[in-house]
């Protein structure tokens, strides 16, 4: 039987910090480039990185929403490079930064076919209407994940807190699905 491949599409983390006062956005968008600020229309200023690609929305607070990763151990040090810019905008932060990945998005395929209909019967917490999406919402307890799963054997991993969780929840779907023989 083939193994199955995944890969990270997307990691979206929070980092929060205290900051002796509001962070002077203006500031940094006028001093930097690939920044985007329109406080008419969005409150936080949006930073674009090519390396990793990522994009930064940045708070006058001082909190920071990280997306666009693609690996859990560049969400250390995108965040000091960015904290860099804010404290050469004047900023004084007082604490370390309190870091927390929100999500993990990934895409994959399990090199099977499988029979959405057997699946959508014999698991709880599937759903299933093929009229509607042609894939199987597929929430997993542990770890908490929700899979969307197609008949091709493409999935896509949601939710997840970590590329270990991640690894985990594919393994784990992987052997329900062989146990259950949901494979076409």
């Amino acid at each position: 039987m083939s193994k199955p491949t995944y890969s990270i599409v997307n990691i979206v983390a929070s980092v929060r910090f205290d900051i002796e006062k509001l962070v002077d956005l203006n500031l940094i968008a006028m001093s930097n480039k690939n920044i985007e600020y329109n406080p008419d229309t969005f409150p936080g200023l949006i930073l674009r990185l090519q390396k990793p690609k990522s994009t930064i929305l940045v708070f006058s607070t001082g909190k920071l929403v990280l997306t666009g990763l693609k690996k859990e151990k560049d969400v250390r040090p995108i965040t000091q490079k960015v904290i860099k810019i804010i404290e050469r905008s004047g900023a004084i932060i007082k604490s370390e930064p309190e870091i927390k990945i929100q999500n993990i998005v990934a895409s994959g395929d399990l090199n099977l076919k499988l029979n959405l209909d057997l699946m959508s019967i014999s698991l709880e917490r599937a759903l299933y209407e093929p009229e509607v999406f042609p894939g199987l919402i597929y929430r997993m307890k542990v770890p908490k994940v929700v899979f969307l799963i197609f008949a091709s054997g493409k999935i896509v991993c949601v939710g997840a807190k970590s590329e270990t969780d991640v690894k985990v929840a594919v393994a784990n779907l992987l052997e329900e699905i062989q146990e259950l023989d949901f494979v076409t």
